[in-house]
């Protein structure tokens, strides 16, 4: 599997409407939180985000709640799981709730040092949407 020259890891999804709108990918290397600045009064979506970094730790929680997900979500698309199994619904998995507690701050504080970036998303050509190793694109940014 070849990877565009400029395109960059996504780790995880966190929101999607009509593409990406919230995750954590690599920005020149390094790990960083993305949120889209998108308008729902728009027609469509701006393609501009929000990004900056995020510590070790709270990688290293994100990555762990994905994981739950993408195990969850093979079971849902094998048919061996309905919706209102999903981790997220809350009540399902005292893990998965335990991580929504120590990440529900850091999802939602934005530093003042957070920078706009144009966004640009390639799907990679693999057989699942969600693997551990994170959706099923890339991303290019463009730093504002």
């Amino acid at each position: 599997m070849s990877v565009e020259f400029g395109f960059e890891r996504v780790y995880v999804e966190l929101d999607r409407y009509d593409g990406p709108r919230a995750g954590i990918a690599d920005v020149h290397g390094v790990p960083h939180r993305f949120l889209s600045n998108f308008d729902e009064s728009e027609a469509e979506p701006s393609g501009t985000f929000i990004v900056f970094p995020i510590d070790s730790d709270m990688l290293a929680l994100e990555l762990e709640q994905w994981r739950i997900f993408v195990s969850w979500n093979r079971r849902y698309e094998a048919s061996e799981e309905n919706l209102s199994s999903h981790p997220g619904t809350g009540g399902v998995d005292a893990r998965w709730d335990e991580l929504e507690t120590l990440l529900t701050e850091s999802r939602q504080r934005i530093p003042s040092d957070a920078r706009s970036a144009g966004a640009v998303f390639s799907l990679l050509d693999r057989g699942e949407r969600y693997a551990e190793a994170g959706p099923d694109y890339r991303v290019c940014w463009t730093l504002r």
